[in-house]
């Protein structure tokens, strides 16, 4: 789905939602936890926003950790399976598109609106010539020849 139709969908479905609510983790807290570990984290407090409780949390995916005494049903693919799943992808993404946007004017020369998360060949290049900002995750693989990954 585009971003000019995620975001059409938005007001709707933050509209017609029971609950939403949105879970976000710093590049940081991912780098000392790992990229999977943070999925959880932002579902967990995504959840623990909500105003009200749910009574099966549905993942789109086949791992989940454990969110208090929640049940939970993982599903992969779930995004194409349940509305509820696609529904909460949409406000996600959209959500990510907004803190790339303010990344991108906060940080200009690394294009941070053109490649929404996933490096593109200019950002990369921003990224020989200028180094790191502290929104880059240090433990990615942050050049295509893998020069500039950084682990602790």
């Amino acid at each position: 789905m585009s971003e000019k139709n995620r975001a059409l969908l938005e007001p709707i479905i933050k509209d017609q939602a029971l609950a939403f609510a949105i879970g976000v983790v710093d590049s940081q807290t991912i780098d000392q936890i790992n990229i999977l570990n943070a999925s959880f984290l932002a579902m967990h407090r995504a959840i623990d926003q909500l105003v009200k409780i749910p009574e099966l949390l549905l993942i789109d995916g086949n791992r989940f950790k454990k969110y208090k005494d929640l049940n939970h049903h993982c599903i992969i693919k779930g995004d194409g399976k349940y509305k509820s799943i696609a529904a909460a992808s949409v406000l996600a993404k959209v959500e990510r598109d907004r803190i790339m946007d303010k990344l991108n004017e906060e940080y200009p020369d690394y294009l941070w609106s053109k490649n929404k998360g996933y490096p593109t060949t200019d950002h990369r290049k921003a990224i020989e010539k200028l180094g790191t900002t502290p929104y880059h995750r240090l433990t990615f693989t942050l050049l295509a020849d893998s020069q500039m990954k950084l682990d602790f």
